[in-house]
Order: structure tokens, then C-alpha cells, then sequence
């Protein structure tokens, strides 16, 4: 049995992460700003994570085997969770993003090859439908970018407002937080770099995948781009049982997590049709303009082979992804 603070942990895979880790015995605690009540079995502290006091206070003298970061957007809330934890956790996890990856918003004047891993090639799904010549992309691995080597910004700026955040904002938040964590070797720490989380229905509040169902169900054209990337997934079921097998490991640094499988947009799109029984219809962008969630210009799809190889068994995108579109609302869109 561990004890497992998990901070946020009120919606999604967090909340399902919570469940997993109370009905395999553990001692299970939230902190949150109090958003919502836990699962019977699980306790609670309240407490603003910015205001690192009041962290302490309602920590109190409590210490824990593993804590999991799920809420972590700014150097300002690592660094002051990082002050907080220390000698207080024997492992910190941190649900970080693949977005961290995305040359699109890399801060200007940092070398153009940091992602030297990612191909210049589109994939080939879209090639298949009439885009675009195209190649199956190479896969960002863990080395691709290493943001203790990123300018540090600095300790300042709050989590960002309301759903949806802007790209950079976010993208940004996640690497500069890895820094901060990252600039203490000693500190135990382990990044968990998602891929896109799909699944759960209503409780995917993102709405990217209900933006698909809604509009190819409706006959309404999706915005893409002329030669789009593969992009990489996991299901929320997945990342949950994800995070709780980091929890028991010892590795610590960077990690990817993503589903077998890269499919671009025209393969989720097809695979949305196929479910909602309606082809797809595709308005191609413009070069810079906005497209819908999935389509990428640029290539960052994950490699997911140091989690499989420290012994993590991945599923693959192709089989969960029916069942997924399945349970998305058909109204929305």
C-alpha cells in the first residue's frame, strides 16, 4: 500500500486515476481548491497551489510515497511545489504534454534543430486520400527536447483561465514547469509528456473529438490542411492506468505517453464516418490560417518506446478509437 497525494484529480482521467489507486488498497488523498467532493475511500485537503503558505498549511505534517501533479501549467506553481515536496515525496509525477514538442510554439531563438527527431514529412493517410505526397513521419523521442536546457523564464505568472487556453500559453506553461522541476537533480521527478486524451463522452471536455463527430454527423465540411501531420493518442482509460503504473516505478525524467499508432486527421476523420455513417467533407486551409483540432502542419507525433521498454504495454489507437467516437455526443459539433 502507498500514500498518494494527487493534486486536482476532480475530473476525467484524474478522477479515474483516484478510483484505480483506492481499489488497488492505496491510501488515496486529493488537494484541490476544493472543486469538487472525492470518492467515498478517498481524502481531501483544500488549498491554493499558487499561494505556497497555504499549501503548507493544509498539508500540515503529512508526507507521501508518490505525489501526481495533474494541475501543473506554470513555473510559479513547480517551483513552489517543488520547494513544498521536497523531503516530503519519494516520487513527484507531473502529467505534462506532448504539446511541449510543438515547434509552433517554441519560444523565437532557440536552435532550429531542438526537434531534429521530427521528420519534414506528412503522413501517409493523407497521401491515401488525395492531399498530398507524403512519408510516415519519424516520432519525437524524450531526448528531443530537454527543457532544463530551455532559458528559464523565471517563477512568475498563474495558471491559465478558462478552457481553451492559447497553444503557446500552454505549451510554454508545461516546459517551463519541467524546467523548474529539472533544475534539481535530486528532486525525484518524473514528467509524464500525454498525448492527446480521447474517450469518456461528455467528460472529454475539450470537445475535439465531439468537434469531429459533430460536424461530419451534421455533413458539415472540417477545416484541414493541404499535407496534414500524424499527431499521436491515448485513451483516458489508458492514461489513468498510465500514471498509476508511474507512480510505482523508479525511473525518473522525461517520459512519453501515447497509444500504438499516429493516424493524421483524414484517418480520424474516416474512422469518425465510419461510426456516424455520414462521409466526411474537408475545406483545406490556407497556409498559417486556423484548422480544426487534429490537423497539424508540422510534425511532432510521439515515440513511445522508453515506456514500452521499462515495461508498459501499450494499446493501439485502432482498436479503442470506434468505441470512443461511439460514446461522443452526436449534437455537438
Amino acid at each position: 500500500m502507498k500514500r498518494i497525494l494527487v493534486i486536482g484529480g476532480s475530473r476525467y482521467f484524474g478522477k479515474t486515476l483516484v478510483t484505480r489507486a483506492r481499489e488497488a488498497g492505496d491510501e488515496v488523498t486529493v488537494l484541490n481548491r476544493g472543486s469538487g467532493a472525492p470518492p467515498s475511500g478517498v481524502g481531501a485537503l483544500v488549498a491554493d497551489r499558487d499561494d505556497e503558505e497555504a499549501l503548507r498549511v493544509a498539508l500540515g505534517p503529512r508526507d507521501f510515497d508518490v505525489v501526481v501533479d495533474q494541475v501543473c501549467y506554470t513555473p510559479l506553481q513547480a517551483a513552489v511545489a517543488r520547494r513544498v515536496f521536497a523531503g516530503r515525496t519519494g516520487r513527484y509525477v507531473m502529467t505534462s504534454t506532448m504539446e511541449v514538442y510543438d515547434p509552433a510554439t517554441l519560444p523565437a531563438g532557440l536552435p532550429a534543430g531542438l526537434l531534429a527527431s521530427a521528420s519534414a514529412s506528412a503522413s501517409a493517410s493523407a497521401s491515401a486520400s488525395g492531399f498530398a505526397p507524403a512519408s510516415i513521419p519519424a516520432l519525437v523521442t524524450e531526448a528531443s527536447l530537454d527543457p532544463a536546457g530551455l532559458p528559464l523564464a523565471g517563477a512568475a505568472g498563474r495558471a491559465p483561465g478558462p478552457w481553451p487556453w492559447p497553444a503557446y500559453v500552454y505549451a510554454e506553461g508545461k516546459r517551463q514547469a519541467e524546467a523548474v522541476f529539472l533544475r534539481d537533480p535530486a528532486f525525484p521527478y518524473v514528467s509524464v509528456r500525454a498525448a492527446h486524451v480521447l474517450g469518456g463522452g461528455a467528460a472529454e471536455f475539450t470537445g475535439r473529438l465531439a468537434h469531429y463527430v459533430g460536424r461530419i454527423g451534421a455533413g458539415t465540411p472540417v477545416d484541414v490542411h493541404r499535407a496534414p501531420y500524424a499527431t499521436s493518442f491515448i485513451h483516458h482509460h489508458e492514461m489513468a492506468e498510465f500514471l498509476y503504473w508511474a507512480a510505482e516505478q523508479t525511473f525518473t525524467g522525461p517520459v512519453n505517453a501515447a497509444s500504438h499508432g499516429a493516424p493524421d486527421v483524414i484517418a480520424l476523420c474516416e474512422a469518425v464516418a465510419a461510426q456516424v455513417g455520414q462521409r466526411p467533407r474537408y475545406r483545406v486551409v490556407g497556409a498559417g490560417a486556423a484548422a480544426s483540432p487534429f490537423s497539424f502542419d508540422r510534425a511532432y507525433a510521439m515515440d513511445n518506446g522508453r515506456a514500452s521498454a521499462l515495461g508498459f504495454g501499450f494499446g493501439h489507437v485502432a482498436d479503442w478509437l470506434p468505441g470512443a467516437i461511439a460514446e461522443t455526443p452526436r449534437a455537438a459539433g
